[in-house]
């Protein structure tokens, strides 16, 4: 297994909660009658970078689409059990969403520019939020362009349509646009399934300095990149939570024969 960054290991069986970014408990969801997530309980620890694993189909987006409630959007969906950011419940009916995904970005598997120049992209949340300060707006829009290793590319272009960006870059601008928000997690989807090998690189190198600024969580298809990026991994199957560990130990030392069993291939 190739390691990119060095790593420091936290107990996940008893992580404290000024370390923890999300708890999950006992958490079932279904889509009409169909059960997409059964019993998941796990503790994911702030500034780190945690990996969902496992098949097409096994609930990995579905679960990270929890964190910031984006399955409501979707028809006839039911749950149980928890999830909790500092402390509280982000179901409960007290909560407010729209405030809740200003906290929780997400990123998806493909890029998602509007229809508007690269300024006003990075900068539509905090105009959304009244945000009407020029300065406050320029220097937030600079520095999230940096942070997203993009401000060298796009500095002269700001006012040109994010359309014209490549497909790498504007992946990495819609990273900026969520990190201008300066969300506590980012939820991120596949996010270089669609990318040449070079512009994965920039994404996973950026994925290890913003986990200074922010917890994250990333889909992944590729074994490999959950290897090289990841503090955590969870191997999920078939809704259910198998394994979940530091990712030395799950790609390694194994507890679970499924988990094994997936990580050498001998199914998936």
């Amino acid at each position: 297994m190739v390691k990119l960054f060095e790593r420091n290991v936290l107990d996940l069986h008893n992580l404290p909660a000024e370390k923890t970014a999300i708890e999950v408990r006992d958490f079932s969801l279904q889509f009409g009658n169909k059960p997409v997530l059964k019993d998941i309980s796990m503790a994911i620890p702030k500034h780190q970078v945690t990996a969902l694993i496992g098949q097409s189909g096994c609930g990995k987006s579905t679960l990270i689409s929890c964190f910031n409630r984006m399955n409501d959007l979707v028809a006839d969906c039911q749950y149980q059990g928890e999830v909790l950011i500092d402390g509280r419940n982000i179901y409960d009916q007290r909560e407010n969403v729209a405030l809740l995904r200003t906290r929780v970005g997400m990123v998806f598997q493909r890029p998602n520019p509007f229809p508007m120049s690269v300024y006003d992209n990075v900068s539509y949340g905090l105009r959304l939020q009244q945000e009407k300060s020029r300065r406050v707006l320029d220097n937030t829009v600079e520095q999230a362009l940096k942070d997203a290793a993009l401000w060298d590319e796009v500095k002269d272009r700001l006012f040109d349509s994010a359309l014209t960006l490549s497909g790498g870059q504007q992946q990495r601008m819609v990273i900026a646009r969520a990190l201008a928000l300066k969300p506590e997690i980012l939820l991120l989807d596949e996010p270089t399934s669609a990318l040449d090998p070079l512009t994965t690189l920039y994404i996973e190198e950026l994925i290890n300095k913003i986990k200074h600024q922010c917890t994250v969580i990333i889909v992944t298809h590729n074994m490999q990149q959950a290897a090289r990026v990841s503090d955590y991994t969870a191997f999920m199957h078939q809704g259910k939570l198998i394994e979940f560990a530091d990712t030395d130990t799950l790609f390694t030392l194994p507890q679970k024969k499924s988990t094994e069993d997936y990580i050498t291939g001998r199914y998936g």
